[in-house]
């Protein structure tokens, strides 16, 4: 079986927060973990790179919008590094490669009639002298009366036009804008509102807010959508009487999954080799994002797949609900975030996974505070895992001679290994990250349990054969939480590979076991405790930065 996954796209308009962090994480997970058990896995993303907060960003700076892209995507790439992210194909939508599958794409569906031309009325500014993108119109939401954006409101989810606003204002100069008749190419969505209904029927491995929201739009009765904008930033429509009109983001957006897979197989030197992750039946596909993306990915994306025809539809939509902090909402223009570039240069990034899968928003809202996330770290990373990883493999080190000891594998641990890989790897392929990760986490704990309980420290004078066995089971059990914990914490899975000297190549999912007399290196700490301390600090820091975004 052949496994892809695709990672929502970022504007590249600002640093990343953890907001958007917490859901994507859960895309590097699955990926790890599918190659550990063999299965052939694409993972792509990239930045967002058309999209209009970029041109607000860049008209406040009285810069170009490139440069704009240009920083935050090298910042964006950087920053899934040190978090390690594992994508095999990260890029970006102004590269010239994307450009063209775009088109391509618009011209095909062009001639199976998917899209259509018709004269529609747009909003449009006297004083700016422009037709305005959809985020550059602000109003109330028809639907439930909240200030939201010419596209979609957030406080409701609903995917608005711009004309749908009540007491419309243009964002850049705060007047109200006309309506002026333009030519724009919509996508016939309403055509496939049939086969969206039967494809939501079956869906398997859609979080419930993806189910819900899909239903009330499917119930509603899907509305045609324009896929062309008259603005300046983005891919220009490929005919000759385009008349300067580009693709709208959201539409050229989603075809990023499609060209950032055919773009790799470019680069691997098999320009079918995308095939396989699209054309197949034996592939099982993962589209991992936020909620407020939720429309885009299980109607919009699978009607534009169903008139392309013969791709892989979506399978797992693994949509993410929102992150708060300190018990309010994150705010990029009141500065009210923890910024990933800040965070991972003074925190360790196993730290900051650990947080965001332990306790992120997977269904439903959560809350990170600095105090939980620094109890989080000193409580479950340093106290249990690092403890147990330090403690039992320098007591190999000191009374074994840097050996594994000839003991015999305690049977019900080994039993609760096995059962684990079976059980949390089942969840994993759920998007169940939480539970997974608890799982782990639990056993972690029974095992500083057993230990206490065995003493060690006396065995080793009372009864040598049995403090054996309580040192190989307790090496057994590390070993094992290496691969376990792989997809959530690699860099400190990594370390304790390194330890034994075990090559990353040769790790798989399943139980393991090293054989007695097998030397174990040099120990270092997993983790450094946090000073308590650095709650105030940190909270103090983002009150002082409030409003000075």
């Amino acid at each position: 079986m052949n496994v892809f996954i695709g990672g929502a796209w970022p504007y590249a308009n600002g640093s990343l927060h953890l907001g958007r962090v917490s859901g994507l994480l859960t895309g590097d997970v699955i990926a790890r973990f599918y190659r550990l058990t063999g299965e052939k896995v694409l993972y792509v993303s990239g930045s967002d790179c058309h999209g209009t907060p970029i041109s607000l960003q860049a008209n406040k700076e009285g810069v170009s919008p490139k440069s704009i892209a240009d920083r935050y995507h090298e910042q964006f790439r950087a920053c899934f590094t040190k978090l390690g992210f594992s994508y095999d194909f990260y890029t970006r939508t102004d590269d010239p490669f994307h450009a063209k599958v775009v088109q391509s794409i618009f011209l095909e569906l062009l001639e199976k009639k998917v899209l259509y031309k018709k004269a529609v009325e747009q909003t449009y500014c006297i004083n700016c002298d422009r037709f305005l993108p959809d985020r550059y119109v602000e109003g109330n939401c028809p639907h439930c009366g909240n200030i939201a954006r010419g596209d979609q409101c957030d406080s409701c989810s609903s995917i608005l036009d711009p004309l749908e606003l009540h007491h419309r204002v243009c964002k850049l100069c705060n007047e109200t804008p006309i309506t002026r008749l333009s030519d724009h190419y919509f996508l016939s969505l309403s055509s496939f509102q049939d086969k969206l209904d039967t494809y939501l029927s079956k869906a398997e491995g859609w979080r419930e807010n993806a189910i819900h929201l899909t239903a009330r739009y499917l119930e509603e009765g899907l509305q045609d959508r324009a896929v062309t904008r008259d603005i300046d930033l983005g891919i220009d429509v490929p005919l000759e009487d385009g008349g300067g009109k580009k693709i709208y983001v959201w539409i050229e957006a989603i075809i990023g999954y499609l060209s950032a897979s055919k773009q790799w197989a470019e680069e691997q030197g098999d320009p079918d080799l995308w095939k396989d992750f699209w054309s197949d039946n034996e592939v099982k596909s993962y589209y991992v994002h936020g909620k407020d993306n939720i429309p885009f990915h299980t109607l919009l994306w699978p009607a534009l797949l169903l008139g392309l025809g013969d791709l892989h539809l979506p399978d797992h939509i693994l949509s993410s609900e929102y992150l708060t902090l300190e018990g309010k909402k994150f705010s990029t223009s009141n500065n009210w975030a923890v910024w990933v570039p800040y965070i991972l240069d003074h925190y360790d990034p196993d730290a900051v996974r650990y947080f965001l899968i332990a306790n992120g928003p997977e269904n439903r809202d959560t809350d990170f505070s600095w105090r939980e996330f620094i109890y989080s770290h000193n409580g479950e990373l340093l106290g249990a895992f690092g403890n147990f990883v330090h403690r039992n493999l320098v007591f190999v080190n000191k009374v074994y001679n840097d050996r594994i000891p000839a003991g015999n594998m305690e049977a019900s641990i080994q039993n609760k290994l096995e059962q684990l890989y079976i059980n949390s790897g089942e969840l994993i392929k759920q998007g169940r990250l939480k539970e997974a990760l608890e799982s782990i986490f639990s056993l972690i704990r029974s095992c500083n349990k057993y230990v206490d309980e065995q003493k060690p420290w006396v065995q080793v004078k009372e009864d040598t054969e049995a403090c054996k066995s309580t040192l190989f089971t307790c090496v057994q059990v590390i070993v094992n939480l290496s691969v376990l914990l792989e997809p959530f914490l690699p860099f400190a899975s990594n370390k304790i590979r390194q330890f034994f000297d075990l090559p990353a190549s040769d790790i798989q999912w399943g139980y393991t076991e090293l054989f007695a007399g097998h030397e174990v290196g040099p120990i270092e700490v997993l983790f450094q405790r946090i000073d308590v301390k650095q709650m105030e600090i940190e909270v103090e820091k983002l009150k002082a930065a409030k409003g000075n975004g």
